[in-house]
């Protein structure tokens, strides 16, 4: 048994739905899909319905693009409710989300939980001491602006800022209460350290990457392994003794053809 992760899967682009097609099977192991799936309800109902007849689980956390939602849409079909209709169409195919209990690895080794979280971001890994609105206008001036300015509704919150907040406080009181005898397999959208969000070619960007709230995490919990993507720069790193796996896909110019989906499944456990 067999617990595998990927990310940022973008079936929205034709050849990551073939390349989704092309996933073998894997009937007793679990799958953490890290967000970025679709960009649309129906895209994320068909990726996880081709991935729940692969896997005997699959444990999901939403992306931003997944979070998206047209502007014309009513304010009630919007950020936290379009976020709460996610989770229920989750949960009518039997798939895990950050708003279920956390599940216990059936698999070998000492007792661990996978921990799917919904964190966001609150621009705090732009330079010091900037608030939204200026974090923004910096990465502007580098002519880099992130489309969730526009399709990311964070209502009923009065920010995005305030609602990954929100996740946070309340994140981090679930992840108090666990047993200190499990291991956590944490999962995120997002990296957790500032010091992940490295990209070379569009380093102001970074600041749609995360929060510094959760840079300390992998020390204050009895943390083993932490899933995220976002970045769609594929990499594992050893922090504080706690690894740390990137596991996006990305769009098709960042992958390689004549490989199946198969060979970008992350093996966590």
């Amino acid at each position: 048994m067999k617990l595998w992760a990927i990310a940022d899967l973008h079936i929205g682009h034709a050849r990551n739905r073939m390349l989704l097609e092309s996933l073998g099977s894997y009937p007793d192991d679990w799958l953490i899909v890290a967000g970025d799936a679709s960009d649309t309800p129906a895209q994320l109902h068909a990726a996880l319905t081709a991935l729940t007849a692969r896997f005997a689980r699959v444990v999901w956390v939403p992306g931003n693009h997944e979070l998206w939602t047209p502007r014309q849409l009513p304010e009630d079909q919007r950020g936290q409710a379009h976020y709460d209709r996610l989770v229920a169409l989750c949960r009518r195919l039997g798939v895990l989300t950050p708003e279920d209990p956390f599940p216990v690895w059936p698999g070998d080794g000492p007792p661990r939980l996978v921990v799917p979280m919904f964190l966001l971001y609150d621009y705090s890994f732009g330079p010091p001491g900037l608030d939204a609105t200026s974090a923004v206008a910096w990465a502007e001036a580098a002519g880099l602006r992130s489309a969730d300015e526009d399709l990311l509704s964070p209502v009923p919150f009065a920010s995005r800022s305030a609602w990954c907040h929100h996740r946070i406080a309340s994140t981090r009181a679930r992840l108090e209460t666990l047993p200190s005898t499990h291991r956590l397999i944490l999962v995120n959208h997002f990296p957790l350290r500032q010091d992940l969000a490295v990209l070379p070619r569009i380093p102001r960007f970074r600041i749609w990457c995360g929060t510094r709230l959760t840079d300390e995490w992998h020390r204050r919990f009895p943390v083993e392994t932490v899933v995220y993507g976002h970045l769609h720069l594929r990499q594992s790193r050893v922090i504080d003794g706690v690894g740390f796996e990137e596991v996006s896909l990305g769009y098709p110019h960042q992958w390689a053809d004549g490989r199946t989906l198969d060979s970008y499944l992350r093996r966590i456990l």
